[in-house]
């Protein structure tokens, strides 16, 4: 939650901009408010307005907007500089930062017109680190859907369908946590699903989802199911309280099955059988990466092709059919 009381006013108008206006989602909100928190603490200490070092107890509240009007490029550089030195930040968290310090002074200068100058204005982006992303192979990926399917677990139609629909459909925990009943469009063997941003879409379901969905359905409660602010009713999943199932139930789950299968949950989350769908569809399903990135609801083509990469049997065989082989 944020506490608004705490923040300068033109900090809160920037957040109710980018919640009306830019549509962003509660959870972006949330990280716009951190991020700017933490730097404006960072301005406070380089411009030698506190003395205070312990980041936690500096108040921004009283941060100017002539302060602000002072920060150059430099500053924001230096900004980064600490995370990535002191902090020893990833790139990623970094290039976020950076994201939005400069929408944060797009707003400052080219829409409120608050400040005359926006210091952001050629701020670049940390180089982001390119890794491989893990996932699970194909035998892996049927032993944790064997396991989930043991009929000893109470909840065994509500945890399978779960697992199915990340391996199949590749979807965020956040949007499977947010479907409702109403979203599933059976005939059309379709659900629209809202992903980052607020963004909605659509994801087609194959027969194993339709029949795991079903299936689900068949024995998902359907008396004493809460009426609250969390939509509970309309909710596909529910947890045993009969309410909304949370994003910390389902990790649960799925850490639980990924230890009965003998799989390394240290190496693999929700988010990697997010990376499980994408790769196995890629390797196996011959899927052209621009339907795999409007299936999986990236903004930018480069973060789907994270999932081009080939393993090392693939590059293995590619060598043994060079024509030279046999010479």
């Amino acid at each position: 939650m944020i506490n608004r009381e705490e923040n300068p006013d033109y900090i809160n108008s920037f957040l109710d901009y980018s919640a009306t206006i830019l549509n962003k989602s509660p959870n972006s909100i949330k990280e716009y408010n951190y991020d700017l928190q933490m730097f404006l603490r960072f301005i406070k200490i380089r411009f030698n307005l506190t003395s205070e070092t312990d980041y936690a107890k500096i108040t921004t509240k009283d941060i100017s907007l002539e302060t602000i009007e002072k920060i150059k490029l430099d500053d924001i550089h230096a900004f980064l500089s600490y995370m990535a030195i002191d902090l020893r930040s990833k790139s990623a968290t970094r290039a976020r930062k950076a994201s939005s310090i400069r929408i944060f002074f797009n707003y400052l200068s080219q829409k409120a017109k608050l400040i005359q100058i926006n210091p952001a204005q050629n701020l670049e982006t940390p180089k982001l680190d390119r890794r491989l992303p893990k996932y699970l192979n194909l035998e892996e990926s049927k032993k944790l859907l064997n396991v989930t399917a043991n009929k000893d677990n109470r909840n065994s139609e509500r945890d399978y369908a779960i697992i199915t629909l990340f391996l199949n459909c590749g979807m965020r925990l956040s949007e499977l946590v947010g479907i409702n009943i109403q979203d599933i469009d059976f005939s059309e063997s379709k659900m629209n699903v809202i992903g980052k941003g607020n963004k909605e879409r659509t994801i087609y379901l194959n027969k194993a989802c339709i029949k795991a969905l079903k299936d689900y359905l068949d024995v998902r409660p359907k008396e004493g199911v809460k009426v609250d602010k969390l939509n509970s009713h309309k909710a596909l999943f529910l947890s045993e309280r009969k309410e909304r199932i949370s994003k910390r139930t389902v990790q649960y789950i799925v850490d639980k099955e990924l230890k009965v299968a003998g799989l390394d949950t240290s190496k693999y989350s929700t988010h990697k059988l997010r990376h499980t769908a994408a790769t196995l569809m890629y390797q196996y399903g011959n899927v052209d990466i621009r339907a795999l990135q409007e299936l999986l609801g990236h903004q930018s083509i480069s973060t789907t092709e994270i999932y081009t990469h080939v393993n090392n049997e693939q590059v293995r065989d590619a060598i043994e059919k060079n024509p030279l082989a046999d010479l």
